[in-house]
């Protein structure tokens, strides 16, 4: 019993592209209740935006050196190399942490990191205290996974043969299935009935009773994510998810790249080209920072499909290279090219 007490909880949020993840755990930072946190952030792509959002915060309960990154490629694939250092750099820290969070990449399957927990050289040290599965609202009353998926929408819908072959729908079967509390984002964009149409749509996916939270602007309080003290690490054969004995899968459906441009010189206007661009182009993300001309802070560019925020979250650091870099996230096929030319247009 001693050695579980002496072990870190660690919280695992798990969720598609534009969930809502991010927002979540800012959120939780800033309302830690006197808890030392830690995050690992497994960014997808060249590019550690989501870091640098959560960096860049300046909060107190977790410290810059606190925040570690994982920008080798998907968290479930990298485990070894990647997420065990990371634990253990974390673990070195001082003063000790009380509790990690770790963000998984959109295209992220849960289990095989759990069971990672498992490991001899992992175990004795951290334990999995729960798995919060962020689920994009809007989206979901639409029927989508995630946000401006039509074209994969019109697809399933013409060929139900498509529904079990769909990798995305078998991401989030696989999140949904591993989780010990679903957050319902986005819920100020939908009335009543959509939220219920949701809701429904992630029953349909859940083989056991799981409560569903529902949350705007990633406000959910800290003490209902952490301290559920499950130690899933035990549980995780009996989570029986699509994927169970082939996680040698390769992310080979997804597009990812960054475009450099120099500073802008009005930010509504880039936002503008970005949501113009994602939605003749079905990106399913953009993300990144940009230099205004003539502002000394940085502005933070967020899009999900078409809908767009952006908004200066800090200054520029004497020294630090000034200019803008966007991610780009997408299905196989996205064209580079046509994004490129119309963010630079």
């Amino acid at each position: 019993m001693t050695a579980s007490l002496s072990r870190v909880p660690c919280t695992v949020v798990t969720g598609f592209l534009g969930s809502g993840k991010t927002t979540l755990i800012r959120h939780v930072l800033e309302n830690a209740n006197g808890k030392r946190l830690a995050l690992i952030v497994n960014e997808f792509g060249d590019v550690g935006v989501d870091g640098e959002i959560l960096k860049g915060c300046g909060i107190e309960a977790c410290p810059e050196e606190n925040v570690v990154e994982l920008a080798n490629g998907c968290i479930c694939c990298t485990v070894a190399d990647d997420f065990a250092p990371a634990l253990d750099l974390i673990l070195s820290r001082e003063p000790k942490v009380d509790h990690i969070l770790i963000e998984t990449s959109g295209l992220a399957l849960p289990k095989p990191l759990i069971q990672a927990f498992n490991w001899p050289n992992i175990k004795g040290k951290v334990t999995v205290d729960g798995v919060v599965a962020v689920v994009d609202g809007a989206a979901l009353a639409e029927g989508r996974v995630a946000h401006d998926m039509d074209a994969l929408a019109a697809q399933r819908a013409a060929d139900e043969s498509l529904d079990h072959d769909d990798p995305v729908e078998e991401v989030f079967d696989d999140q949904i299935a591993c989780a010990d509390l679903i957050v319902l984002s986005k819920t100020d964009l939908i009335d009543e009935g959509a939220r219920g149409a949701a809701e429904a749509r992630i029953a349909d996916h859940l083989a056991r009773a799981v409560k569903i939270v529902p949350a705007a602007n990633g406000r959910v309080d800290a003490s209902v994510l952490l301290g559920m003290g499950l130690a899933v690490e035990d549980d995780i054969e009996n989570r029986k998810t699509g994927h169970d004995g082939a996680f040698d899968h390769e992310h080979d459906d997804f597009d990812t790249f960054v475009i450099e441009l120099p500073a802008v010189a009005d930010a509504d206007e880039l936002a503008r080209k970005v949501a113009a661009a994602a939605e003749a182009e079905n990106a399913l993300r953009v993300k990144g920072f940009a230099e205004v001309e003539g502002k000394p802070m940085r502005l933070l560019v967020q899009a999900v499909g078409p809908r767009v925020a952006h908004y200066y979250d800090r200054a520029w650091q004497p020294g630090e290279q000034r200019g803008t870099r966007l991610v780009v996230i997408g299905l196989k096929g996205l064209d580079r090219a046509a994004i490129e030319k119309a963010l630079a247009a």
